[in-house]
């Protein structure tokens, strides 16, 4: 049987363990299925400590069965500031006269876009991302990285900035896996072939995709 998606503690015993889903509100946050955080310090409040700056319709998509360690930080385009002037000062955000006078300056400057991460990708510890960057299905940022541009699928990457140190798997097993995108497949079929996604290689899970015909086009 497999853990119900819908429950804030997956784990009872250890509250540091949260399934997200659950448990954000914000209607610029979507996070999918099983993807969890993990933090012995509130890790209940992952929405308001770990999305930072999150003022504007820009949205943090968050895929399925994605790990994330203590300390992730996803910087949203709220942080950006002014930078086509002398000073980067936030001069509107104090009100008054300040925002009446540059309020339109603020509404006009480019927006970085939403941060997407894709599913079954692993945030190392204290990991952070800037705005607007997009980690592709099976990426693993290792910790205290600063992601500062997009992340292939199945990419390893670290440092900051956060550079590639490997892939994965070569670039026909990337196309399998994304193909046969496990992590979109009933929890139960997830649950009976659980061996083979953790351990098996991309060929044995396309091999079950293709069985129940939910490989994709």
């Amino acid at each position: 049987m497999s853990p119900d998606p819908t429950t804030r503690h997956p784990l009872p015993a250890h509250e540091r363990v949260v399934f997200l889903k659950p448990l954000v509100s914000s209607p610029t946050i979507e996070v999918g299925e099983y993807t969890y955080y993990d933090d012995p310090d509130g890790a209940t409040e992952f929405e308001h400590r770990n999305v930072l700056y999150a003022y504007g319709p820009e949205r943090l998509v968050i895929g399925k069965y994605c790990a994330i360690a203590a300390g992730a930080r996803f910087l949203m385009a709220g942080a950006e500031h002014p930078t086509m002037g002398a000073s980067t000062y936030p001069f509107t955000m104090f009100g008054g006269r300040w925002a009446e006078k540059t309020l339109d300056i603020v509404t006009g400057m480019p927006s970085r876009g939403d941060t997407v991460v894709g599913n079954d990708v692993w945030f190392g510890y204290q990991t952070t991302v800037m705005p607007g960057v997009t980690v592709g299905d099976g990426a693993i940022v290792a910790a205290g990285s600063l992601v500062t541009a997009d992340v292939p699928p199945y990419m390893v990457v670290g440092g900051n900035p956060a550079r590639p140190i490997r892939q994965r798997f070569d670039d026909a097993d990337v196309a399998l896996l994304r193909r046969a995108a496990w992590w979109d497949w009933p929890a139960e079929l997830v649950t009976e072939h659980v061996r083979t996604i953790m351990a098996g290689t991309p060929a044995d899970i396309a091999r079950v995709a293709a069985e129940h015909g939910l490989e994709r086009a």
